[in-house]
Parts: structure tokens; C-alpha cells; sequence
């Protein structure tokens, strides 16, 4: 990227293009009079691995340029591991030298794997379409966000969405973001749904009139391929006149003016530093990790931790980079000798995959059009719930620590995730440097409530593994039996490797307290001309997957920051 290839200044500058960032720069882009200007940390994107659903545990789990790959601090409330040996010296009684070798141990450390290119995380995650339940829209509204109430938000989800199976008044048809069913049939998946259903009902959609139950999750597809974000709504409109994507930058900070937001500084891939202005607005969508530290590096956010690091204090805003919330999830995987599973096999590759291959090219089917996780179920922990309070993913491969490790065999899986929970973390940097990763504590169990609701989700989800017909593919699990009825043992293994699913939000939250980081219509505490929107806004998670509902945030930021500058009804 050339100097005198960038324009100076722009209406409105998007800090991210991820699922938020590109909703936002298609409809902005979309009134020609305006200037727009999208900025990615990461790269365009061509990967196969992206773009063929099956190939995302491949990006999620391995090294690859699509994926920030951050780690957490030691998470207290995990089992501790040893560390690699060290070597030291000790003195003696007589003051010699001895070498000696040292083994030390720490809390083990969570994975936070981050989408980097156009799309974010809806270009490397498990593509399923999930909204939350209701009341979670209701409760934002309670908090004083007024219009973020579950009838207010419904028409920017059905504004979003182009959904194949459902035309009802829960869904839309018309919208960039194509919904369908998962193109790969199996008898696990269907055993799973069986089993469950004898125990829980049966639900036809999650996002209907009711999330309770168990049954098949829609996805982010179209024709069988991966339908991110920056597919849905970049890739029709990047030719525009009016907007410019710049990828492969890095934003060091904000430039604040008497208390407005007017420029943003960014390093390009040579690290050659930039700066464009903004005539209006410029708005962070930089994710829940990325907007805070944004901020932070700006000069907005706790006035203690900037000082620290020599950063000039330009608002105080102590809630930037707190309320940090994630979904902890907890893995039970079984082997089961049948390539009608997705596995690493001698019968795979010379059998299995060469005809899923051809399915896949020919019919956009198959195995390579699964999200491995092709089911699931939105259940209550215990009685006393009034609404669901966990989520169960299954899976059709074996699953390990996050798809790091690839196991040879084939096999199942099925997550039990917490959707509410109640432990709060935190995001601060780590230095100045807009390229140091962050420090990122999620503080995951450190409510107790919440490790005793994972224990009470772990049994309801044995009890389906345990249902006939599904429990004839579980009698094998490789990690080893869990009592179902000691709590002991079932918390000692959900320590033991017990980690997010992905889900990241809060950071920069919305609302009227001392800790809120933006205000209902997203504008930034004390700072003019500044919004922030994406999954950081969130004042308490969703109860599911959190990319449509940050789709969602983009719409209606959209209209929201439209409503300024150029008159327009919001979608019915």
C-alpha cells in the first residue's frame, strides 16, 4: 500500500471488517454521497479451508495467518500443568554452583482463537446460525438500553437474513446473510436427535417461537460453501465508488481532539505508520478484544492503567476492557470405527474422502459441507430454570483441545456449554504496542454457581449419551469414564480441560452505569463523533452463538448512525 494511494479523509472510518465491521460498510457505502473507509488487521481471503466448511477446524485450531490465536492467563479455576523443564543454579552450604533442573507449574492456559481477515470469526467458525433466546434482548433492555428489547431487535435479524427452509414471522428471505439446512446426513447426528428428543422435546427451529429442545442447527451457508459475513455483505459491493477496504492493517489508536474522535493512526504490513481522518464518524468494530484495546492504546479507559503505561489519559472510562463474559464448554469425545464419521483413517483417504470430495464438487453435499457440529439442544440445568441455561453441541469427528490435536480414528463428540454465566473477566494491554497481544482473563468458574450449573449440564447431557440408539456409538471415550452421579469426579475432569467455545463479548458495554463504555445508540462515554459496535457492546451474553446476533449489532448500528445524516424508517 502506497502513500499516495490513500485517501486522506473519509465520511466514516470502520475499524475491523469482521461480522459487525461489514455489515456496517455495506450499508453505509450504500448512500453514494458518503466516503467510506473499511480497515482489516487481516488478510483478503481465497483459502479453501475458509470457504469449504469442513476445512474451519483447520484455521480454528492450527497456526494460520486467518487466526489471532490468542492465549488467556492462567485461568486459577483450571487444573495445573507442567511447564517445560528450566535450567537455574543453586548455591551450597560451601557457596559452589551446582546446575540444577527446575520443573514448574501454572494454571493451565485457555485458547481464544480470533478470526483475521475479512469476515473475522464468521469466516472461521462453525457457521451456525443462532440467536439466543428472547428474554437475553428483554434483560439489555431492563439494564436502560431502550430499544434493544427482544421485538426491537427481531427486524435487523430478519433484516439480515436469507433463510432457505423457514418463511414464517420469525425469518427473513431477503436479507445478505443465506441460512440453511446442513447439507450432510448421517445416523449419528439422527441418533443423537433421537435420543435426545425421548428426554427433552423436539425442536424444528431454535431461533422460532421457542429455543428450548432438541434438534439440527441451521448454518451460514450457500450451495453448501462457508457464508461469512464479508461474503454476505463486501463481496457484492466492493467495487464501489465511494467505499475503500484497506487489509494488513494494523490500528495503533485513535487521534482525539477536545474530547472528538477525528483520525485513526494504523500501521501498514511494512509497518509504515498512516493516518486518515474522519469527517463524521468513526466507529470500532474490532471485535471484544480488538475494540478495547483501541481504545485503551486512545487514551480511553481506566485512568490508573493508562497511566501505567504512559498512555496520555484523554476520558476516563474505568468500564473499557471489564466485563469480559464467555461461554466455558466442557468436551466428551468417544471413538467409534466408522468412516461415516469425519476422521483421519487408512480407509478415509483412500476411500471415504475421495467420494465425499466428489459429492462435495459435484452436489455441494457431504461430509465436506458439515460444520461438524450438525446438532444440538438448548436445555434447563435443573428445574428451577425458567429458560434454557445450557447448550449442547454434537459433534461427528473426535474432538480435542480445540482441533490442536488430530487424532487419528474416527469418532463423536458432544459439548455441554454454560449460556449465562455469572464469572466476570478482563482485557488489558499488555504494552503500548499496537502489536503486542493483549492480557486476556476471562476469570472463567470463578463463580462457583457456575461450575455447579456445569456439573448439573454435564449429567443431563450423559443422560442423552446415554439414551439408546445414541449409546451404542458412546461406550468408548477416550479420556476415560466420568461417574455421571459424582459431582467430585465430573468437576475434576471439567478443570481438567474445560475451555471457551468462542464467544468473547462485553468488553466495551452498553448501558446508563459507572461501567458502561457506550450509550443505547453506541456512542462512546465523553467522546463525540465515536461509536463502538460489535460483540464488545453486549451488557450480558446471549444465550447461544454469538455471530448472528453480532450481525445484528451491525444493523441496527447501521440505522442507527443513518438516522444522524440521512432519513431513513427502520426495517418493519
Amino acid at each position: 500500500m502506497k502513500k499516495d494511494n490513500v485517501m486522506s479523509d473519509f465520511d466514516f472510518i470502520i475499524v475491523g471488517g469482521g461480522s459487525a465491521g461489514c455489515v456496517l460498510a455495506n450499508r453505509l457505502s450504500a448512500i453514494s454521497s458518503y466516503r467510506i473507509c473499511l480497515l482489516e488487521a487481516g488478510s483478503k481471503n481465497k483459502d479453501i479451508r475458509i470457504s469449504t466448511p469442513m476445512g474451519f477446524p483447520f484455521i480454528v485450531g492450527q497456526k494460520s495467518k486467518y487466526n489471532w490465536s490468542y492465549e488467556t492467563v492462567p485461568q486459577r479455576a483450571f487444573g495445573k500443568v507442567t511447564l517445560p523443564q528450566s535450567e537455574s543454579y543453586i548455591v551450597d552450604s560451601i557457596g559452589d554452583l551446582h546446575k540444577a533442573t527446575i520443573e514448574n507449574e501454572e494454571h493451565r492456559r485457555g485458547f481464544q482463537p480470533r478470526g483475521k481477515t475479512l469476515g473475522g470469526s464468521s469466516a472461521i467458525n462453525a457457521m451456525l446460525y443462532i440467536r439466543g433466546h428472547k428474554n437475553d434482548y428483554n434483560n439489555w433492555c431492563d439494564l436502560g438500553n431502550q430499544g434493544w428489547s427482544y421485538n426491537d431487535v427481531m427486524p435487523y435479524f430478519k433484516k439480515a437474513e436469507s433463510n432457505e427452509v423457514f418463511k414464517d414471522e420469525y425469518h427473513g428471505q431477503d436479507g445478505p446473510l443465506n441460512v440453511s439446512n446442513i447439507q450432510n446426513e448421517n445416523i449419528f447426528t439422527k441418533a443423537f436427535v433421537e435420543s435426545g428428543s425421548k428426554l427433552h422435546n423436539y425442536n424444528h427451529d431454535f431461533n422460532g417461537q421457542e429455543q428450548e429442545g432438541v434438534g439440527f442447527f441451521q448454518v451460514t451457508q450457500k450451495k453448501g460453501k462457508r457464508w461469512s459475513a464479508a461474503q454476505a455483505y463486501i463481496e457484492p459491493i466492493k467495487n464501489r465508488a465511494n467505499l475503500t477496504i484497506l487489509t494488513d492493517v494494523n490500528v495503533d489508536k485513535l487521534i482525539i481532539e477536545d474530547g472528538k474522535a477525528i483520525a485513526v493512526n494504523f500501521l501498514d504490513k511494512n509497518k509504515q505508520e498512516f493516518t486518515i481522518q474522519a469527517n463524521k464518524e468513526i466507529i470500532l468494530s474490532a471485535g471484544a478484544f480488538g475494540s478495547p484495546q483501541i481504545l485503551l492504546r486512545s487514551g480511553i479507559g481506566p485512568k490508573n492503567e493508562l497511566e501505567t503505561l504512559a498512555i496520555k489519559v484523554e476520558k476516563d472510562l474505568p468500564g473499557v476492557g471489564k466485563n469480559l463474559q464467555d461461554h466455558i464448554d466442557f468436551v466428551r469425545t468417544f471413538s467409534y470405527e466408522s468412516i461415516d464419521t469425519i476422521g483421519f483413517s487408512i480407509k478415509s483417504f483412500l476411500y471415504k474422502f475421495p467420494l465425499e470430495l466428489l459429492k462435495y464438487l459435484l452436489l455441494r453435499k457431504g461430509q465436506f459441507a458439515s460444520p461438524v457440529a450438525e446438532a444440538g439442544a438448548f436445555i434447563k440445568s435443573s428445574s428451577e430454570q425458567i429458560t434454557p441455561d445450557i447448550q449442547l453441541h454434537f459433534g461427528v469427528a473426535k474432538t480435542v483441545d480445540h482441533a490442536r490435536t488430530l487424532l487419528w480414528g474416527h469418532g463423536i463428540s458432544c459439548h455441554v456449554c454454560l449460556l449465562r454465566p455469572k464469572s466476570r473477566g478482563t482485557l488489558t494491554l499488555s504494552s503500548k504496542d499496537p502489536l503486542a497481544p493483549p492480557v486476556i482473563d476471562p476469570n472463567f468458574l470463578s463463580n462457583e454457581d457456575d461450575m455447579q450449573t456445569m456439573i448439573n449440564g454435564y449429567k443431563r447431557m450423559a443422560e442423552i449419551l446415554n439414551e439408546d440408539p445414541l449409546s451404542k456409538y458412546t461406550k468408548d471415550p477416550i479420556d476415560g469414564s466420568i461417574n455421571q452421579n459424582n459431582d467430585s469426579e465430573i468437576e475434576a475432569a471439567i478443570r481438567q480441560s474445560a475451555d471457551t467455545v468462542y464467544h468473547p463479548v462485553g468488553t466495551c458495554k452498553m448501558g446508563i452505569d459507572e461501567m458502561a463504555v457506550v450509550d443505547q445508540n453506541l456512542n462512546v462515554t465523553g467522546i463525540k463523533n465515536l461509536r463502538v459496535a460489535d460483540a464488545s457492546i453486549m451488557p450480558q451474553i446471549v444465550s447461544g452463538n454469538t455471530n448472528a446476533p453480532t450481525i445484528m449489532i451491525g444493523e441496527k448500528a447501521a440505522d442507527l448512525i443513518l438516522n444522524n445524516y440521512h432519513e431513513i424508517s427502520a426495517p418493519s
